[in-house]
């Protein structure tokens, strides 16, 4: 699967978890160079508490459109480790 936004792959991997529809990739899988974090937070009541980052490729950003769980709840541990898109991220095989 891959990540693509404004024309850059943003994340690569074999290995996502898909949970409710989202690809949550490895960290590792994502180009750490186009993250940067954001103060913006939000709670899932079965995930816990989201972070995330904002992207900014070729010079353009996209605010908050990447999201991760640092200490997910239990029912949600398969996430830990990884980060999910949305706000017109292209999710491909």
């Amino acid at each position: 699967m891959k990540a693509i936004w404004n024309g850059h792959v943003i994340a690569e991997s074999d290995d996502t978890v898909v949970v409710e529809g989202n690809h949550y990739f490895p960290r590792a899988a994502v180009d750490s160079s186009v993250l940067v974090e954001s103060s913006h937070s939000s709670v899932c009541p079965w995930k816990g508490t989201a972070s995330y980052f904002t992207l900014n490729v070729g010079g353009e950003t996209n605010e908050n459109a990447a999201w991760y769980y640092p200490e997910p709840k239990e029912a949600a541990k398969q996430i830990k480790d990884r980060v999910a898109f949305w706000k017109g991220v292209e999710i491909a095989a």
